[in-house]
């Protein structure tokens, strides 16, 4: 899908969080094409940047460039019954209310509760021991589209 970035942004790789339009887009020509394709709180990787700019007061440097971008797996703890490879899963975030150094790995920013999503890569189990005692493997995501 095609989008608007802030020019000092848009390199192929780099990924963000669409964290929802401000206020300035509403009456913007370009909403259309930046932000309305984008959903909140999804997170997205840059696959090709074109060569064509327009001005924009949102970023810092007053000018987007316009790039391709597609929904970027996601790295996550899931229970690990569920952890092979090439299945498809309903993610759940782990019944767990300790905010340890793992947080983000359970509750991976760009991913909801019940998003359906395929397991791309099983990156092995969590060794390093659950603070809450749950069996825990890390995974490459990738929501279903």
């Amino acid at each position: 899908m095609i989008t608007l970035i802030g020019e000092n942004l848009a390199e192929v790789g780099m990924s963000f969080i669409f964290e929802g339009p401000v206020e300035e887009c509403e009456s913007c020509r370009f909403k259309a094409s930046c932000v309305d394709s984008l959903e909140k709180g999804r997170k997205y990787v840059i696959t090709n940047v074109k060569d064509i700019t327009q001005k924009c007061y949102v970023h810092n440097e007053g000018i987007v460039r316009v790039v391709e971008v597609e929904l970027a797996d996601i790295d996550a703890f899931i229970d690990s019954k569920k952890a092979f490879e090439g299945s498809n899963i309903s993610f759940e975030s782990p019944s767990c209310d300790i905010d340890c150094i793992y947080y983000d790995l359970c509750f991976p920013d760009g991913l909801k509760s019940g998003d359906k999503c395929i397991i791309v890569k099983n990156l092995g189990k969590h060794d390093s021991g659950c603070a809450k005692g749950l069996s825990l493997t890390k995974v490459c995501l990738r929501l279903h589209p």
